[in-house]
């Protein structure tokens, strides 16, 4: 009896985790499911910065997947959806965040430190050497 009871929970617990199998977290419309995909590879974890809301298993970013999942159910496209998110996080969560001048910092400020430590360096290594005589 113990066995059969056993048994029945390893098959219980491997069918919650099957591949392929739809939960709360998924859409049972495989077309919905590839656009919400998508859409979260397109999107920023706030959390963590680095890393899309479809590789994020922080707390927000679960939610965002959930939120972004619900408007898809409820028709909304997926520029409609990236538009809200924009208005209410900003161009942040954009993995790409159009070139406008309120984003020119987040595509040129990385190349910009980069270009003033070079700079300081060379100034350093200029003044190190030892003047001609």
């Amino acid at each position: 009896m113990r066995r059969a009871i056993l048994a029945l929970l390893i098959l219980l617990a491997s069918a919650s985790v099957a591949p392929g199998a739809t939960g709360p977290d998924r859409l049972s419309n495989p077309q919905q499911e590839a656009r919400a995909v998508a859409l979260q590879k397109q999107l920023r974890c706030l959390q963590c910065q680095g890393e899309s809301l479809d590789e994020s298993s922080a707390p927000l970013a679960i939610d965002l997947r959930r939120l972004i999942r619900a408007r898809i159910l409820a028709g909304q496209s997926d520029a409609q959806i990236k538009t809200y998110l924009v208005s209410r996080y900003g161009d942040f969560i954009l993995m790409k965040p159009p070139l406008e001048p309120a984003t020119v910092w987040l595509w040129f400020g990385p190349l910009l430190v980069i270009l003033a430590g070079a700079a300081a360096v060379a100034v350093v290594v200029l003044r190190a050497r030892p003047a001609k005589s």
